[in-house]
């Protein structure tokens, strides 16, 4: 599914929907309806009302009614259940509906790509960036994981080895090789149809590991779209 722009089925009905993706580096944020993508910086010195006010800047010309946003980290009862590790403190359940003044959606980052990149039955999402994020669909059921720490090698994690750390200390030719062997292992042990890899650093791939393919990481603006105008997701 590249295609971002999600055509109306339900006319007046169908609302319209500001996609967020909020990473370490840069906030994006695009419209179900199509135009531009738009991006400012985010970083240490992100709080969440700065972030608000970004996006409100941002989107000040735009008109939306729901907002699906992606965080970057675990979400519970529809708000951040810890802090993010890239940006500023505050976002441990902040209350984004009061704060943009329309309903939100919020799921983890890495489930917000994968839901835009879901096509149907089993499939298991890693998305290759700092760290390793994880997230499955099954049958249209949507489920959060939290691979990136679970131990691999040397008393390490996945992330150890397939995260940008890995990526710096051993050198690309290594890295792809830990790729490669981390996604047949999940791919062993969790069973799924296919698997997408996504993520910053997916181009860094010379080829998809077996079962693979490539995500996009515009599909988290279509993972935003989809959290509110596909009825058949179980989120």
């Amino acid at each position: 599914m590249s295609d971002l722009t999600i055509s109306p089925t339900g006319g007046a009905s169908t609302p319209r929907v500001l996609a967020i993706d909020l990473g370490g580096s840069h906030v994006k944020v695009h419209l179900s309806e199509g135009g531009e993508k738009r991006s400012a910086v985010s970083g240490p010195q992100m709080t969440p009302d700065l972030m608000v006010k970004t996006v409100k800047d941002l989107s000040k010309d735009w008109e939306f009614d729901v907002i699906g946003m992606g965080y970057p980290g675990p979400i519970s009862d529809n708000a951040p259940s810890i802090e993010p590790h890239n940006l500023a403190s505050g976002w441990k359940g902040y209350d984004f509906s009061g704060a943009f003044g329309k309903p939100v959606r919020m799921v983890n980052d890495a489930l917000m790509q994968a839901i835009g990149s879901y096509e149907g039955g089993r499939m298991l999402f890693l998305g290759l960036g700092t760290g390793l994020g994880s997230a499955m669909i099954a049958e249209n059921v949507c489920m959060p994981m939290e691979l990136a720490h679970l131990p691999y090698k040397k008393r390490q994690t996945f992330e150890d080895y397939v995260g940008l750390r890995g990526l710096e200390a051993r050198g690309k030719a290594r890295w792809r090789k830990s790729v490669a062997d981390v996604t047949q292992r999940l791919n062993a042990a969790l069973e799924p149809d296919y698997i997408v890899i996504g993520g910053g650093n997916v181009e860094k791939l010379k080829a998809m590991p077996e079962h693979c393919r490539q995500g996009h990481n515009e599909n988290a603006f279509l993972g935003g779209f989809r959290v509110w105008l596909d009825p058949t997701l179980k989120l």
